[in-house]
């Protein structure tokens, strides 16, 4: 059964629990779901917080916009209340500039666990920060209105909220050079037939497809998920004979847990 109460609400996201199938919530519609420190901050919790019964995980924006980027008022020299400007960023040390973008990652990194399989349901925009953590998930259904775009050089900074190697293993090199470089919008067809997306529905389906696939991911063994997910994952790092090894291993650990001779 869902919780009754959210097990986070806070700085515009809100997780919530049914049983097998967590959802995160952008919830900060007035702002099309704006992203600053303090969201990255309980996004990265929300992933702490998850129960070790989630298989699946829904990333999605409330309102026409799934995340139109970053908190413009990051970009003023005051910044945002109670967070170091991009100024005071600057000014800090080498190994202070550093742990301070790791941990704005951190919010980014924990959707692609090896125990869980993640899904973003992307409307409207997905701009900068939002289009990195729609390509932080496993997988992406995106509304027929989507608008993917990559702005951060064009405002004189680089992709850092982990976007790039996703997004490159998705789109190929060419690609995704000219999408970052340009900053270009993205839609919806194009994203499915790169490869950016693995489908495209009406905005107004969008919701029910996605839980058609969790359903469809959830209906199957979760250890087999589990060992077929990391197979997928290393296959980009390994030779083809490595690969066939890793193939052999893990079916031979499947055979043997159905068999009840597993460890």
């Amino acid at each position: 059964m869902a919780s009754s109460e959210p097990l986070l609400d806070q700085d515009g996201v809100r997780l919530t629990v049914d049983d097998a199938l967590a959802t995160v919530t952008l919830a900060n519609p007035a702002k099309r779901n704006a992203q600053s420190p303090a969201m990255w901050r309980a996004l990265a919790e929300a992933g702490r917080l998850l129960p070790g019964a989630v298989r699946v995980v829904v990333l999605r924006g409330e309102g026409k916009s799934f995340s139109a980027g970053l908190d413009r008022q990051m970009f003023t020299p005051e910044g945002i209340e109670g967070e170091p400007s991009f100024i005071d960023l600057a000014r800090s040390g080498d190994a202070e500039l550093d742990a301070a973008i790791a941990g704005f990652q951190e919010g980014f990194t924990w959707w692609r666990r090896s125990d869980l399989v993640s899904i973003a349901a992307v409307q409207g925009h997905a701009i900068g920060a939002g289009f990195q953590l729609a390509l932080a998930c496993d997988l992406r259904v995106v509304a027929d209105d989507v608008q993917f775009a990559m702005r951060e050089t064009g405002l004189g900074l680089v992709p850092d909220l982990t976007g790039t190697h996703p997004l490159v293993s998705l789109v190929g090199y060419g690609r995704a050079v000219e999408m970052c470089l340009t900053g270009r919008f993205v839609q919806a067809a194009e994203a499915v037939s790169t490869g950016l997306a693995n489908l495209a529905v009406p905005v107004d389906q969008l919701d029910a497809t996605v839980g058609e696939l969790a359903s469809a991911i959830l209906a199957a063994p979760r250890d087999a998920v589990i060992e077929t997910k990391a197979l997928l994952q290393g296959a980009a790092d390994r030779t083809y004979d490595e690969q066939r090894a890793a193939e052999r291993a893990a079916q031979s650990r499947r055979l043997r847990a159905l068999a009840g001779l597993g460890e």
